[in-house]
C-alpha cells in the first residue's frame, strides 16, 4: 500500500490525463449529478442499465459502479449481469449498498451482489456498512440514524468477509482493508446537505480504482480529494443551492497542488 501525498496526488493526475469510461448503474435520483461529477473530474461517465447492452458497456469501460439506491428486480439482475462481465474481465467492481437496512428487499439484493460478484471497493454510510458486516446501525430514509457500536470492527469484518476495501463515510471518514485503517478529515458540514453526495462519492471512487491498482490508495485519494472539493466550495456558498454549484466547479478547477497542501489523512493498523 502505497499512501505516499506524491502516489495520491499522481493518481489524481492519471484521472485527468486517461479519463477513464466509468460504467455507472445508478439511481434516477442522482444520476444526472454523478455524470456531472464524474466529467467534471476528467472521466467518461456512461449510465446504461439495459440488459440487452450491459455487456457491451462494461466491455469498453475501466470501472463498474453498482449503486442500489432504487432498485427493482430488472436494475438488480443489470447489476449482477455487468458485474459478472466486469469480474471476467478484469475490471473493479465498486458497490454503494444505498439504504441496505432500510427493506428485505434491499438486504437481499446486497447479499446477492456480494456473494455473487468479487467486489473491489464498497463504500457506505455507518448504518449502511454496520447492516452489511451484521453488527447493528440504524437508518432514517438513506441517512445514518444510529451507527454499530464498534465501526471499525464492522468495517473490518466486512472487509475480511468479501476481499472488498470497505470505506465507511460520516463525519469522519474510514476507509480499511487487509489489517489497516486509514481516517481522512477532509470535508465540510455542508456536504450533508445535499442531496446524493455520497452517490457522487462512490462514482469518482470509481474513476480512480479505473487508473489506480492499489485499491486502497484509490479509495483514499478519492475521498480526500471529494473532501478537499468540499472545504473549497464552502468557502464561496450560502446555502445547500449555491454549494451544489460550487462543488462542481470544485471538482473541475482542484489543482494537484492544492491537493497534497490539503490532505488531512491518518494511517493505523487494526489490532
Amino acid at each position: 500500500m502505497s499512501l505516499t501525498v506524491d502516489a495520491l496526488t499522481e493518481t489524481l493526475v492519471q484521472v485527468r490525463q486517461k479519463q477513464p469510461v466509468v460504467h455507472v448503474i445508478t439511481n434516477w435520483v442522482t444520476a444526472g449529478d454523478v455524470a456531472g461529477t464524474l466529467h467534471a473530474v476528467g472521466a467518461r461517465p456512461i449510465m446504461a442499465f439495459a440488459l440487452e447492452e450491459v455487456n457491451d458497456i462494461v466491455s469498453g469501460a475501466n470501472a463498474l459502479v453498482l449503486n442500489l439506491g432504487t432498485p427493482d428486480p430488472s436494475r438488480i439482475k443489470a447489476m449482477l449481469q455487468a458485474g459478472r462481465r466486469a469480474n471476467s474481465l478484469g475490471r473493479p467492481v465498486i458497490f454503494d449498498p444505498v439504504g441496505v437496512g432500510a427493506s428485505r428487499f434491499r438486504a437481499e439484493a446486497a447479499e446477492r451482489i456480494l456473494s455473487d460478484l468479487r467486489i473491489a471497493i464498497i463504500r457506505g454510510n455507518r448504518a449502511e456498512i454496520g447492516a452489511l458486516a451484521g453488527m447493528g446501525g440504524e437508518l432514517r430514509g438513506i441517512d445514518t440514524a444510529t451507527a454499530p457500536p464498534d465501526l471499525r470492527a464492522a468495517a473490518g469484518t466486512l472487509s475480511l468477509r468479501t476481499e472488498a476495501v470497505v470505506a465507511v463515510t460520516g463525519p469522519q471518514d474510514l476507509v480499511v482493508s487487509g489489517g489497516k485503517a486509514v481516517i481522512v478529515e477532509n470535508g465540510h458540514p455542508m456536504m450533508s446537505q445535499v442531496t446524493g453526495m455520497g452517490c457522487r462519492l462512490t462514482a469518482l471512487i470509481g474513476a480512480f480504482a479505473a487508473v489506480e491498482t492499489d485499491l486502497i490508495a484509490a479509495t483514499v485519494g478519492a475521498i480526500a480529494f471529494f473532501g478537499l472539493a468540499g472545504e473549497q466550495a464552502a468557502l464561496r456558498a450560502e446555502g445547500p443551492g449555491t454549494f451544489k454549484a460550487a462543488f462542481l466547479d470544485a471538482i473541475y478547477s482542484l489543482t494537484p497542488a492544492e491537493f497534497q497542501r490539503g490532505l488531512k489523512l491518518t494511517e493505523q493498523k487494526i489490532r
